[in-house]
Order: C-alpha cells, then structure tokens, then sequence
C-alpha cells in the first residue's frame, strides 16, 4: 500500500506528525481519529474542455460521495484572481459562481461537501506553489491528519514539505485519487503532542 500512496518522497509524505502548530486549546482528534482531504480543483476534481465548460473528471464525483460516507471532511485550496474578493468566502462565492455558470453534466458540482475549508490566495503573492494556503489550512486543521490531492508535481512537493499527506492524481497504473480507507488508517494514526 505505501508505494501506492506516496507521489513525493517517502520521508516527507507520512508526517509522524501534524499537530505541532495547533493553536493552545484546539481541538484535538478524537479516538476516531480525523483527516482533512483538500483538493486542487482544476485538473484534479473538474475539467474544463475545449468549448469552455466545466464537469467532473472521471472517478471524482464518486469519490466525494465515498469520502463524504465515510465523514471524511474535504477542502480546496484553489489560485484564483486574489481580486474577486476581500475573504476567502467572497472569493469562494465568486469562484462558485463561475464554475456553476459553465457547468456541464448530470450531477453538479458538491459545493455543500466542502464547507468554509475553500481557501483562495488574498494576494497574488499568495497564488500557489507559493506556501500560503497550506500553511492557513493546517493552522485551521485543530490537529488533523492533512492530506493534499492535485496533478500537480510541483503543488505535490511543497504540500509533503509542509507536513501533509501529498498524493498526484492521475498517474498511470495508480489509483485515481489515494483510496478513502488509507485516509482511514492516516487519521488514525495522527497523535497530538503530549
């Protein structure tokens, strides 16, 4: 199973570790354990084809539906122009918006699965690969396990770098996206600090 799951190097994808930044009284997991999955959206859970619309990419939509079964909490951490708006919902909203307006496909898009956990770049400086959004995402994690999906193997390193579970989607001869009971196991095993 760990050559199936790990897109990075070994040594920075399975973090003995991740509730070292949580903040004085968070929250910490409970016996069941708790992992946080965030995506990539383009590329990773949708497409945009060549007459510009949007719609899931093979396997993603069942995938949300398996991990939202499973009360596995997801999240985006998505570039968009840090100009649509001042916070990460009013850049949610926009992004939303956008997507909906070019939307192709049966089942829409499971904006509901996702919560508050769509965190977007307050600046340009921010746009990954840039560690912005990772970093707000695990200060917000309350001693989750984290886990980053993308295509991307640059967004895959600095996510690993940074303490999370990173997984490349799409790769040949792997699966699609790192298989919910994995994440299972990965948020099991998250311990806090004594």
């Amino acid at each position: 199973m760990a050559s199936v799951m790990l897109g990075t190097a070994a040594s920075a994808a399975v973090p003995a570790d991740v509730s070292h930044d949580s903040p004085v009284g968070a929250r910490t997991p409970s016996a069941r354990g708790c992992a946080i999955v965030y995506f990539d959206l383009g590329e990773t859970l949708v497409h945009t084809a060549e007459d510009s619309s949007i719609g899931y990419l093979p396997g993603a939509a069942a995938y949300l539906r398996t991990l939202r079964e499973r009360n596995i909490k997801v999240g985006l951490l998505t570039n968009v122009p840090s100009s649509w708006g001042e916070t990460d919902a009013e850049r949610a909203a926009a992004l939303k918006k956008e997507v909906d307006s070019a939307w192709k496909g049966p089942v829409p898009f499971a904006w509901e699965d996702f919560g508050d956990r769509i965190l977007t770049p307050r600046t340009e400086a921010e746009r990954k690969p840039a560690p912005a959004l990772w970093k707000r995402a695990k200060a917000e994690a309350h001693g989750c396990r984290l886990v980053y999906e993308t295509e991307n193997a640059k967004e895959t390193r600095v996510a690993a770098s940074l303490g999370y579970v990173a997984y490349r989607t799409g790769q040949p001869f792997r699966p699609a996206y790192l298989p919910a009971r994995v994440i299972e196991c990965l948020a099991y095993g998250a311990r806090p600090h004594a």
